[in-house]
């Protein structure tokens, strides 16, 4: 009983080291991760392309799925830029509307004069969000810039990881076995990282469709964003089904088959596009995603909903972005050992963790490799 209250103890205090090195270190380990996951989603599509295109050398496969990945951030980066030129062409008309809508919040809570728009963002409270959604604005450009160095070197490093492993295990058994879960532990994250961008994908095609309909201004880079925000679990799309709710409602114009007078409808307006929205991320969030999710990753929902918490608390947006996969590498690594197996049940949705049964290998905690379908 005192053995097992000290391993206890050493496990609580071990934890507790590890969360307090990955918070103060979350500069340096939050990017380093990203570079790791973007990676692994090149080198995956590049072994995709070669899977399909036989032909084709996997030189060339990797040159073409770096290329478009990088493509991908580009055109997301136009978008933004276009998205933030075309709200500033309208900066005027947009301000009117916000006004009046402060108008009428404070109107319907009986409150007094109502302040202006420019008044909210300039005082001593709009300068401190300002200030801070600048700096972390610029931090993500500097971490961006990080993370494609990160990812360049890891590239280049790739090719002597084998002859690294060799070093580190002699024995060929062990060896396998090490090589084995990191092979599971490898198609674990790019599981859901393909299933993630499939389900992002369906979302936005299909609320883009929807945006175009309802006439919302510009509708791809409310789109785009909403691709974005499905990354992050649960509460991303959350987000996703409220932005254009915001963005309809600033609208200068609404279409003139809106009914209502005045400012009624806007508010008519922005209520249909939000339903718009949330039907989609209702029905692929209810009825498509769990299914899909559910086969590939064995994720208990609870567990996807705390470890975005817990991530997100350490890391932040990046956290946020990276807890779902994170999980995922942490309940195949503890059910390697017996002694944690026991983590790796409580995180799985089904109990049965990973691709490996706990079953101890030459009386240590290396387990035996069984394959099975992820």
């Amino acid at each position: 009983m005192t053995m097992r209250s000290g391993i206890v103890g050493i496990w609580i205090i071990a934890t507790g080291v590890i969360i307090a090195l990955l918070y103060l270190g979350r500069s340096i380990f939050a990017p380093f991760a990203m570079a790791v996951f973007l990676f692994l989603v090149m080198e995956g599509f590049a072994r995709a392309i070669h899977n399909q295109i036989s032909f084709i050398g996997r030189t060339i496969s990797r040159a073409i799925a770096i290329l478009s990945v990088l493509l991908g951030f580009g055109f997301f980066i136009a978008l933004l830029a276009q998205g933030i030129a075309q709200f500033g062409g309208q900066a005027s008309d947009y301000e009117q509307r916000i006004n009046e809508l402060i108008a009428d919040v404070y109107g319907i809570l009986q409150m007094e004069r109502a302040p202006t728009l420019t008044e909210i963002v300039f005082n001593e409270t709009g300068q401190r969000f300002v200030g801070t959604i600048a700096n972390a604005t610029g931090d993500l450009s500097g971490d961006l810039v990080i993370i494609l160095i990160y990812v360049a070197f890891l590239f280049i490093a790739q090719s002597a990881w084998g002859a690294k492993l060799d070093r580190l295990f002699p024995d060929a058994g062990h060896r396998e076995q090490v090589r084995d879960v990191g092979v599971a532990a490898r198609k674990g994250i790019e599981t859901y990282l393909w299933t993630q961008t499939v389900i992002s994908a369906l979302i936005t095609g299909l609320t883009y469709g929807t945006l175009l309909v309802l006439q919302v201004e510009n509708a791809l880079f409310l789109a785009a964003l909403i691709f974005v925000l499905n990354y992050i679990p649960t509460i991303g799309s959350i987000v996703a089904a409220f932005v254009p709710l915001l963005f309809a409602l600033v609208q200068p114009e609404v279409p003139s088959w809106i009914p209502g007078e005045g400012t009624n409808e806007g508010y008519i307006y922005a209520v249909i596009v939000f339903l718009g929205v949330s039907f989609w991320q209702f029905v692929i969030g209810n009825f498509v995603q769990p299914r899909i999710m559910g086969e590939t990753l064995n994720l208990s929902a609870l567990v996807v909903l705390l470890s975005l918490a817990i991530w997100g608390a350490i890391w932040g947006i990046p956290g946020m972005f990276l807890s779902a996969p994170l999980t995922v590498l942490l309940m195949i690594l503890f059910s390697q050992s017996s002694s944690t197996r026991w983590i790796a049940i409580l995180l799985s949705a089904d109990g049965k963790p990973g691709d490996f049964v706990a079953e101890p290998a030459h009386n240590n905690d290396i387990i035996t490799a069984e394959t099975s379908a992820l």
